[in-house]
């Protein structure tokens, strides 16, 4: 029987090979590609930084400030890309929802199992 590690190492070999997987590394891909994306990425980073600087000062961010992080949010969250990459997300999540709840349910029956596997 192979090591907990190897099984573990198929089973991500097996989730790389997915559909819902392959469309999310489709869609990381073209986000990383699409320049407006990143630029709009970029700049949002560079909003947060902002916040986080206010609120590391104790000080409340700057009216403007979470008005052009809105706006910029808005933006994105109306792209195409970033939408496909959503999606795509949300899908690999409700694989590994299912992945988790599997193997959750494997450990709950081997730990009512009197069968001791060396590792």
């Amino acid at each position: 029987m192979p090591g907990i590690h190897e099984m573990a190492k198929e089973l991500g070999g097996a989730l790389a090979r997915t559909p819902e997987y392959q469309a999310l590394k489709t869609a990381m891909d073209g986000a990383d590609d699409d320049r407006d994306l990143v630029e709009i990425r970029n700049r949002i980073q560079g909003l947060e930084e902002q916040f986080e600087v206010a609120l590391r000062a104790g000080q409340e961010p700057a009216d403007d400030l979470k008005e052009t992080y809105a706006t910029a949010a808005e933006e994105l969250q109306s792209m195409a890309a970033f939408q496909r990459l959503v999606a795509a997300q949300s899908n690999f999540e409700k694989v590994m929802y299912k992945v988790n709840e599997t193997v959750a349910k494997g450990i709950e029956e081997g730990a009512q199992s009197r069968i001791i596997i060396a590792s």
